[in-house]
């Protein structure tokens, strides 16, 4: 072979090598623990890496497993993002473990100014549900955008700075639609009744009034006893509640039959408020999931 013709065949070896090694699929990539914070890692990083979610649509954070393959997935990652303060329940050891192993990891919840609970079985613990706050997702994309810089090589740290700005642009106009709707809430009707503790959060910034939950709990694996229901019967007269709001990953049925012993009309409303629907679904994105909640809370507040 003529050696100008093979200088050229080894420099296009070379390049295509290249062109391979800096495809999101040749990389360790980053894992998320829950659909929410995977779909704004996604936002994030676009192309510039892969992202394994282990959360599957409509799950139940607090309960939901891994395989023994994605487990060791977790241990090989770039970058593992979780929630956090309690929240996935059935993989904290599994972060545990990647932790043992030397991956990089960041809890998101705990670094995004969170409060604690109030009342109920978890008062005075730390609430992991800060993304019914945009604003305060705002602060988790920064720290996101930070931690992936930091750790997933090969990504265009410009690039990933600049997708993360314009994310928290759109959760700025997210939040200040919220406020809007909101506004609007006469204020004898501006209370919440949730199947558990979830949005705190939500009610702090948009000034509304968590008055009960099904489950005084911060978790759907606690159970309401007989005088936890009977104060919240209570609670829904006083406030002259019109709706409870239950989660899709939960059957409604505790919900009804707690609306039906109230002996009062009280609507059972579904929101996707710890899990975002199939892709094709009503909250495919975390953007769409809290607009359609709003609409949700707006419509059994007002309606």
């Amino acid at each position: 072979m003529r050696p100008r013709l093979l200088t050229a065949l080894v420099a296009t070896i070379g390049l295509l090598a290249a062109g391979v090694a800096c495809t999101p699929s040749a990389r360790t990539h980053i894992v998320v623990t829950t659909n929410i914070l995977g779909d704004v890692v996604r936002e994030i990083v676009g192309d510039e890496a892969r992202v394994t979610v282990l959360m599957k649509p409509n799950a139940d954070p607090h309960s939901f497993a891994i395989s023994a393959r994605e487990a060791r997935t977790m241990q090989t990652a770039d970058l593992l993002v979780y929630n956090g303060l309690g929240l996935e329940e059935g993989v904290l050891r599994h972060v545990e473990a990647a932790k043992d192993a030397d991956v990089p990891t960041v809890e998101v919840g705990a670094r995004a100014d969170p409060i604690e609970y109030q009342d109920g079985d978890a008062a005075g613990l730390p609430d992991p549900h800060f993304w019914t706050d945009p604003i305060r997702m705002q602060t988790a994309v920064r720290l996101l955008a930070d931690e992936i810089v930091e750790h997933v090589d090969g990504v265009d740290a410009d690039v990933v700075r600049q997708r993360a700005k314009s994310y928290q642009v759109e959760l700025g106009e997210l939040s200040r639609e919220l406020a809007t709707g909101f506004a609007g809430i006469p204020a004898d009707r501006r209370v919440l009744v949730t199947n558990h503790h979830v949005f705190g959060y939500l009610a702090a910034r948009y000034d509304l009034t968590v008055v009960g939950t099904i489950i005084p709990s911060g978790t759907t694996l606690a159970s309401p006893s007989a005088s936890d229901l009977a104060s919240l019967t209570t609670a829904i007269k006083t406030h002259r509640v019109r709706a409870i709001f239950a989660d899709t990953s939960q059957p409604a049925r505790l919900a009804e039959v707690l609306a039906s012993s109230a002996r009062v009309t009280v609507r059972v409303i579904a929101l996707y408020s710890e899990s975002l629907s199939e892709a094709d679904g009503e909250a495919a994105s975390y953007l769409a999931m809290m607009r359609f909640n709003t609409d949700a809370i707006l419509d059994g507040l007002t309606g």
